[in-house]
């Protein structure tokens, strides 16, 4: 496991067949460097003599760029965030004005003068930034830059290894579609995706995948192009804030339901954890923040949004074998960790029956290491998970009275207790404690607050 530290969110259950989604606010960058900037709750939607944002025409091209901020094109002007008015695209974008055929963020670590850099398409020509700049040599052909690529592109789309064979990138041009994988050979692969249809834009957020055309937007899988929304949905009251638009908005306005989404809220997490992968979590009241991907944004999400089936308070959560196990109350749910999280048969099971303990206030596994250390009041308890049935060690005390959760990395520990937390090199020096360790803020350290 990983123990990391490091943008409002419009959160949305929606559920139809079985569909959540969930959308942010979106930080709004004011010069090439800042990446913790956040938009004004009192910025008006639109500006006279300015094009509306929330018109009926939708966008030529939606893009993150190498800070997290979403960015809406359509004609000679770009909107930058959730909020805010229309500004001419060479104010934000220097050196390219006019319309905007597609964009995209690359990602491909294997190509680390490509990775996070933002591509913006017309015609036959590409442009590239990065931290707000245009890069030495840009605008390019794409056929150089591209090959096999064709021009006059309708939209285009970062995929990650994992949600797709290989970093690849997705190009849409009318019921095309390209994929263009540098790393395999062919590199570019043809695709028709009947039932997604056209796209006149496409973006990659939080693992999930949208299709525009228009106004509205569906989500699909990037690799065999399936549509997963049920309906078309209006990008107005999702991805953009509109006067009288927007899902779930009295909810929102609920102070005890605001304070479990906020991630700078001084309510203690109920469980921090990380699987295999590196994604890193943190519960509170049935929601989940993930930690490691700041660069898009900072969103609350329902327990059910990556796990099928998990609702309600999360008391503990580990990681063990490519498996991610959920504590709540006297009983334990395991999902594998997959690209895609998958319930295990036959959970959830009692906290006795699967790991030989009644009671857990917090649990933590380190990084390639089998035992599980579990954390009830002021106790601490050893449970080997390789052997079967489980093999318990002694309880020994510990200098905290209660933990709310704990995490384990390659740094250390840290045991989390209401605003703050409290770091140990191991367990060792956990134990051996006699008094506490200076305490770091958890929103400041953790989210950035």
């Amino acid at each position: 496991m990983v123990s990391m530290r490091g943008p409002f969110t419009a959160v949305i259950l929606l559920c139809i067949s079985s569909l959540v989604v969930s959308f942010p606010w979106f930080r709004k960058r004011t010069n090439a460097t800042s990446s913790h900037q956040y938009p004004s709750k009192d910025l008006s939607y639109n500006v006279t003599g300015l094009p509306d944002r929330c018109s009926d025409e939708g966008f030529d091209s939606i893009t993150i760029d190498d800070e997290g901020v979403m960015h809406f094109f359509r004609g000679d002007y770009v909107w930058s965030g959730f909020k805010g008015s229309a500004q001419l695209i060479n104010e934000t974008w220097r050196n390219l004005s006019r319309p905007v055929d597609a964009a995209f963020r690359n990602y491909n670590r294997n190509l680390p003068l490509e990775h996070e850099r933002t591509y913006l398409f017309q015609g036959s020509k590409v442009w590239s930034y990065f931290e707000g700049h245009l890069l030495k040599d840009y605008p390019r052909n794409i056929s150089q830059e591209f090959p096999g690529i064709p021009n006059d592109l309708d939209a285009a789309v970062e995929c990650h290894e994992g949600e797709c064979k290989v970093d690849s990138v997705i190009f849409f041009k009318g019921p095309t579609v390209y994929v263009y994988s540098p790393q395999e050979e062919p590199r570019v692969k043809q695709r028709t995706w009947t039932s997604l249809g056209q796209c006149s834009a496409a973006i990659r957020w939080l693992e999930r995948y949208y299709c525009f055309n228009g106004i509205n937007f569906t989500r699909f899988d990037p690799v065999s192009g399936e549509r997963l929304s049920p309906i078309p949905l209006d990008t107005r009251d999702y991805f953009i804030s509109c006067p009288g638009r927007g899902h779930g908005h009295a909810a929102r306005q609920n102070a005890t339901f605001m304070s479990i989404k906020s991630r700078c809220s001084s309510r203690p997490f109920e469980a921090l954890s990380s699987d295999d992968k590196g994604r890193v979590y943190a519960f509170r009241g049935g929601w989940y923040f993930r930690l490691d991907t700041r660069k898009d944004g900072w969103h609350a999400w329902p327990l059910n949004h990556s796990w099928k089936n998990l609702q309600g308070v999360v008391d503990a959560a580990f990681s063990w074998e490519n498996k991610i196990y959920f504590i709540q109350g006297s009983q334990v749910t395991i999902y594998l960790s997959d690209q895609v999280y998958t319930e295990v048969q036959g959970y959830p099971k009692s906290l006795q029956e699967e790991l030989g303990v009644s009671e857990i206030d917090a649990a933590f596994t380190c990084p390639q290491s089998s035992e599980l250390y579990v954390i009830k009041g002021n106790k601490i308890q050893m449970v080997d998970l390789s052997q079967s049935p489980r093999r318990q060690g002694p309880e020994r005390p510990i200098v905290h009275d209660h933990v709310d959760s704990a995490m384990c990395g390659i740094n250390g520990i840290d045991l989390f207790i209401g605003p703050f937390y409290y770091h140990y090199k191991n367990v060792e020096e956990l134990v051996s404690a006699v008094g506490l360790p200076r305490p770091g803020n958890i929103t400041a350290n953790f989210f950035d607050c």
